[in-house]
């Protein structure tokens, strides 16, 4: 929860935890004709959450994707602890490892057990041990309230536990900083909550995280900032008890209207 400001509400957000970790400078992309994203510019700050919302086709999962290069940008910057995006290769792999992913599917590889689909990156990309990449492993699978699971195959576990695995698998990289392209999206109404019960603990632990998602209740809880998106332009960002109850723009207004009376 942000700390209230005492300061008339301006568009300055006093919530800053760190130094800057992700910077997105001027980002333009285009498919084709199509302009996805305008003149995005946004700071994450180290140990800061920050939620992405906006109506479907804003560029909200576009903006997500671009930030570890799995979308390429037309035109702009984007760095990651100081360290620009590489446009592909071994450096690429390198940054990416330090940007961890939780897509809508869980993307598990089905084959693997449990514990073999969180221990696979350290082991091939950090050649850690096998012993102690199962040793971090069987910590991170408890962490998020799967350790019971570990010998299961992927299909065996229900898609709540499956996108809490994939959480785990992201976290076992080590990464400096967490995406979420709306992780629940593909869940059933009651493991939506298992699942954010585990992302909150995250956001408390201090873990850096972008957060593009539908679930108005975890912006207001665990978000530092709320940035509303439409039309592939960042359209206004506040801390979430301003943007919530006193948006700024007619599109957040708009948007917002909706939800509440759906």
């Amino acid at each position: 929860m942000a700390t209230p400001d005492p300061a008339p509400a301006t568009s300055n957000i006093t919530v800053r935890r760190g130094d800057p970790l992700v910077v997105v400078t001027d980002v333009e992309k285009h498919y084709g004709d199509f302009h996805a994203l305008k003149d995005i510019n946004l700071t994450v700050n180290r140990g800061e959450v920050v939620v992405v919302i906006g109506p479907s086709g804003s560029g909200k999962s576009t903006l997500c994707r671009t930030i570890n290069r799995l979308e390429t940008i037309t035109s702009g910057s984007i760095t990651i602890d100081g360290k620009e995006l590489p446009e592909e290769g071994k450096a690429l792999a390198a940054l990416r490892a330090d940007v961890g992913m939780v897509f809508q599917s869980f993307n598990l590889f089905s084959h693997l057990t449990i514990l073999e689909n969180v221990t696979l990156g350290p082991m091939k990309v950090k050649k850690l041990k096998k012993a102690d990449a199962e040793a971090e492993a069987k910590v991170l699978l408890e962490r998020v309230g799967v350790a019971q699971q570990a010998s299961k195959l992927p299909a065996q576990l229900s898609g709540g536990q499956q996108q809490r695995v994939a959480i785990a698998r992201a976290l076992a990289m080590k990464p400096k900083v967490m995406l979420f392209d709306e992780p629940t999206s593909a869940l059933d109404p009651e493991m939506i909550n298992e699942v954010l019960d585990v992302m909150v603990g995250l956001a408390q632990d201090g873990m850096t995280m972008i957060v593009v998602t539908h679930e108005m209740g975890f912006a207001r809880k665990a978000a530092d900032r709320v940035v509303f998106m439409a039309d592939g332009q960042i359209v206004e960002e506040a801390a979430p008890d301003e943007f919530f109850t006193n948006p700024k723009s007619d599109r957040a207004k708009d948007f917002l209207s909706k939800l509440i009376t759906h």
